[in-house]
């Protein structure tokens, strides 16, 4: 691929190709951690440095930008496309393990949202069962705040950050019904009767003028019709989430307060996290 295509992809698609050229190159790989999620279609935040693979039994070493991992714990697998991965509830246990908080809270609702089996268990219980030691206060925080109701990485996300500026857990995915239209909203901080919804006005065709011009005329009647009925209204996008301060100031214009102080742990490690929108099979 020349260097003007390759540069023109999306950070999750050029990691993808990463990942596909180990699966041809090497002899038997196991995918897990990000490269598992690539291919699993479970979010994948930026283009991950590394190629993950795991070596059941085995040491760790690396070659390259592929990092092979040596662990003593079981894991089942899935065959997707030719390529062998850790399977989807195990690659989000190892996921939540090691990304941060507010990344890996996305990972557990993405999962506990496709998944048809309730028999996995709470992520603490499965972590502390495993060898592995790392990350078990975080799947303990984790278990008390998934929510398979979250429709994006963003909404989950956006809730991380509403705990961590100290603001009331607002309830998801509420429908209204006024002038005889339904409407479901992302967040509803029920005290207060203010309406939140994340990622802005939603995704659109950018090459369909009248298309576009279409949306945001829907967009803007349904949140007037809300705004008659409900307390207030706030919007607020993927880098307002990850930045923190321009969705504080979302929440505060809208009527909201904080009910405690900020976690200023929680906020800071927002700042690890990369800027570009992850890929999954959520909407955005």
């Amino acid at each position: 691929m020349k260097k003007d295509a390759w540069d023109a992809l999306k950070p999750w698609e050029r990691y993808r190709l990463r990942v596909e050229a180990v699966g041809r190159t090497w002899t038997d790989p196991l995918f897990c951690l990000e490269s598992a999620a690539s291919v699993l279609g479970a979010p994948v935040f930026g283009e991950p440095r590394w190629i993950h693979l795991l070596n059941p039994g085995g040491a760790s070493w690396r070659e390259g930008d592929v990092v092979v991992h040596g662990t003593g714990d079981e894991r089942l697998t899935s065959m997707v496309g030719g390529m062998t991965v850790a399977s989807l509830h195990d690659t989000m246990l190892d996921l939540c393990r090691v990304l941060p908080p507010a990344f890996a809270l996305a990972v557990a609702d993405h999962v506990a949202r496709r998944s048809r089996s309730s028999d996995s268990g709470p992520l603490s219980e499965r972590g502390r069962a495993q060898k592995n030691r790392r990350g078990v206060r975080q799947l303990d925080w984790i278990d008390q705040h998934l929510d398979p109701a979250a429709e994006s990485v963003g909404e989950s996300c956006s809730r991380a950050v509403i705990h961590w500026l100290g603001y009331e857990a607002p309830l998801t995915q509420v429908t209204f019904t006024y002038e005889d239209v339904v409407d479901r909203v992302d967040f509803y901080f029920e005290h207060r009767r203010i309406i939140g919804e994340s990622d802005g006005y939603g995704k659109y065709d950018a090459t369909d003028a009248e298309a576009s011009k279409q949306h945001f005329i829907a967009e803007k009647k349904r949140e007037d019709r809300l705004r008659r009925y409900e307390g207030g209204f706030s919007r607020w996008d993927w880098k307002d989430t990850l930045a923190w301060r321009p969705l504080d100031r979302a929440l505060r214009a809208a009527g909201l307060s904080p009910i405690r102080p900020a976690d200023a742990r929680g906020l800071a490690s927002l700042a690890t996290n990369p800027r570009s929108f992850p890929r999954s099979r959520d909407k955005a």
